[in-house]
């Protein structure tokens, strides 16, 4: 079984024996004996190759495909990318997160991988979608995520900004929109337009002291 560690803050270890999932290219270094094979389809959940390849097909319309390789053997795997912070979550059974995909580090093998809708990003890059890991075992799993900064989790009830949340538990958020007014359309608001809004008691959210770029920037000075 593989489990998921943290060193230095900037590193995930993977440690002990059998397969996991990672973005490509972020193994650093390595310790024993592994294999690294990029999967052109992403992992099948048990569905044969007809399940890696709707999945593909999934992520691919969603925007959510990251590069993803196989890793397997025995010993410790070190991965990073670009010095970006490194977390490592515990899912317990039964438990699933949603993980915007370009801050998806890692993942054990055990976990389903899959896409789901969120329903926000008109202006924002956050987007319509993103990555949701489920775990369907009777054992703990791990997902590694990367963050620009120290992350922040806090608890729901809360509203992020679209362009900082990383990932979250629970129920999918609600999209708040402000009133639209000329200032929308010119720039001249807050920058603040909308937000994701967490109600569910207990939910955890994850997000990063950088926002992402907006998608569009129109303004008069």
């Amino acid at each position: 079984m593989i489990n998921f560690d943290v060193t230095n803050e900037l590193m995930c270890i993977a440690r002990g024996s059998g397969r996991f999932y990672a973005k490509k290219g972020s193994m650093v270094a390595f310790k024993g004996d592994f294999r690294f094979e990029k999967l052109l389809l992403g992992p099948n959940n048990g569905g044969g190759l007809g399940g890696a390849l709707l999945g593909h097909l999934q992520r691919k319309i969603t925007g959510e495909n990251m590069p993803i390789m196989s890793v397997e053997g025995s010993g410790e795997v070190y991965l990073a990318e670009s010095a970006y912070h490194v977390d490592v979550i515990h899912l317990e059974p039964g438990d699933s997160i949603n993980v915007e995909s370009e801050n998806l580090l890692a993942f054990t093998e055990a976990l389903t991988y899959s896409t789901t809708f969120v329903g926000s990003g008109v202006i924002s890059q956050r987007g319509l979608f993103s990555t949701y890991l489920k775990n369907n075992t009777n054992s703990v799993q791990d997902v590694a995520i990367i963050t620009d900064g120290n992350p922040l989790m806090i608890e729901a009830p809360c509203c992020v900004d679209p362009d900082a949340i990383v990932a979250w538990t629970g129920r999918k958020p609600e999209v708040k929109v402000a009133q639209l007014s000329w200032k929308t359309f010119i720039g001249q608001t807050s920058g603040e337009s909308y937000h994701l809004q967490f109600n569910e008691p207990g939910q955890l959210v994850i997000i990063q002291p950088s926002e992402r770029l907006s998608g569009l920037n129109v303004s008069i000075d």
